[in-house]
């Protein structure tokens, strides 16, 4: 048995009481979780849910979330995640393009779940255990799934186009899992803190579901608030975490930050985007016994594709780190031909882990691989060792007169100024240039930023004509789930003003 219930079920075998959860103040033993997943199996059953079905779910983190994905996986179905900030018709759009049999949402979400499938609303004591919705309900027996099986549609955040079908199977699953073990040391005794939404990969899989694989245990929080997540580490001794950027961020300036013990914290995946050298010293600085772990990753690929090794961060400050043990990178240029190390280009991804494509869109599918390789849409090189730095999105290449500028290059300068906390910089139509490079900066608290000192100090550090023509301040950049800033969303917020 592949499905994602067996290992749960073997934990409750050998170690019943061990800690799998713990949600709202209720610790759920593996026990405990392995009766709930086949009750929520039974009662999606009765709901004529089958094998091969898809099952999607708009909900914030709960106990009920994690018992949806192993009880769909339980009987065979197909999980379908969404991501609950969308609106009304964006979640009709996922529903139909899946095929989706069934949709169980939040009931706070009352006025977005929408799609003409059958609707189920949880309430607070739901959320908190999906076999409520039917407690007499008989449990379901397991349905045997095989490697190369459906096991969840994960739809990308639509940051260039409609949201598209990412088809993940149990292949996939269990070699992102067996990777993260290698790279990160996972076991029985890894209490991980899920703080980002788990309709998203960081924190389903990076390193959620292969904690659950060892019989490690998840502190799931139903928000981010950033004194909450520190007091969880504090009181739950809590030794792993996946944080968006934003979120480190949120953390580090925490005001309540020195009250808490976070001594137990060994490590912390970070990434979404190129974090900056200054984000990395913070951390260190404040998580004492733990390291930032850059990394880089994909949605098609379940996460983590390349990690950060220990000892090498300030070697190789601005790196994603290396592939891990069973994903192969390459460089290649737009006709497909491979690249020497130094040289920019699109990164190429290969392994059992990589989506084998995109749900009902052969189209869409053949354009996102070179052969057996897929094209991620990001711009990078990687040096003599092998170690990944990320250049840019292709779509985020600012053309200026000629020249790319890689905004990912003016943003770590600009991120050297005190006072800046955020900033994004994106190319805006220009007469005479074609493009411009313009700044939408998040001042730190109580500061101020005029253009001529922003100008003043790019100038040394950048070449003329990749410095800002153009500064506009904001209380806050648009961000995708996992931390990445919608730079489309800011482009079209900027031409529909200008």
């Amino acid at each position: 048995m592949i499905n994602l219930s067996s290992f749960i079920a073997f934990h409750a075998r050998r170690t019943p009481d061990r800690c799998a959860l713990k949600y709202r103040g209720e610790d759920i033993s593996y026990a405990g979780f392995d009766q709930r997943i086949c009750k929520v199996g039974g009662w999606l059953a009765s709901q004529g849910i089958g094998a091969g079905d898809v099952v999607a779910v708009l909900m914030k983190n709960s106990a009920a979330f994690l018992e949806l994905v192993f009880a769909t996986s339980h009987i065979g179905a197909v999980f379908l995640p969404i991501n609950y900030r969308l609106s009304a018709d964006e979640v009709g759009y996922i529903v139909g393009n899946s095929g989706a049999r069934i949709l169980i949402g939040d009931e706070e979400f009352e006025g977005v779940v929408t799609g003409g499938v059958p609707v189920v609303l949880l309430d607070q004591a739901a959320q908190s255990s999906a076999t409520r919705l039917a407690p007499d309900i008989a449990p379901a027996p397991i349905q045997p799934r095989q490697p190369r099986d459906l096991m969840r549609l994960m739809y990308t955040s639509g940051t260039t186009d409609r949201p598209k079908g990412v088809m993940l199977t149990y292949e996939n699953i269990y070699w992102k899992s067996a990777d993260q073990t290698l790279v990160l040391g996972l076991n029985a005794d890894t209490r991980l803190l899920v703080v980002g939404p788990l309709y998203h990969v960081g924190a389903l899989d990076l390193p959620g579901i292969a904690v659950l694989w060892h019989g490690g245990m998840l502190s799931i929080h139903r928000n981010f608030e950033p004194e909450q997540a520190l007091a969880a580490i504090d009181a739950e001794k809590l030794n792993a975490a996946w944080f968006a950027p934003v979120m480190t961020t949120a953390i580090l300036t925490c005001p309540a930050r020195q009250r808490y013990d976070v001594s137990s914290l060994r490590w912390a995946i970070g990434g979404g985007e190129k974090t900056p050298e200054v984000r990395i010293r913070a951390f260190s600085e404040y998580f004492g016994n733990a390291r930032y772990i850059d990394a880089y990753g994909l949605t098609e690929t379940c996460g983590g594709d390349t990690f950060m090794e220990a000892g090498r961060e300030i070697e190789k400050i601005g790196s994603t780190g290396r592939a891990i043990a069973h994903v192969e990178i390459e460089i290649r240029d737009e006709a497909g031909n491979r690249l020497a190390p130094g040289k920019d280009g699109e990164i190429c991804l290969r392994g059992p882990k990589v989506t084998q494509g995109y749900w009902r869109d052969p189209e869409k599918t053949a354009a996102a691989f070179f052969g057996d390789w897929f094209r991620s849409g990001d711009v990078g090189y990687l040096d003599q060792d092998g170690f990944l730095y990320l250049t840019d999105r292709k779509k985020d290449m600012i053309i200026s007169g000629g020249e790319n500028i890689a905004s990912s290059e003016v943003e770590r300068v600009i991120y050297e100024l005190p006072q800046v906390r955020e900033v994004a910089v994106i190319g805006m139509p220009d007469e005479r240039w074609g493009e411009k490079p313009v700044a939408i900066v998040v001042l730190a608290e109580s500061a101020t930023l005029e253009l001529p000192d922003l100008t003043d100090h790019c100038r040394a550090r950048l070449a003329g004509f990749k410095i800002p023509k153009q500064l506009i301040i904001r209380d806050s950049l648009p961000r995708n789930p996992s931390g990445k800033v919608l730079k489309r969303v800011l482009r079209g917020e900027l031409e529909a003003t200008a």
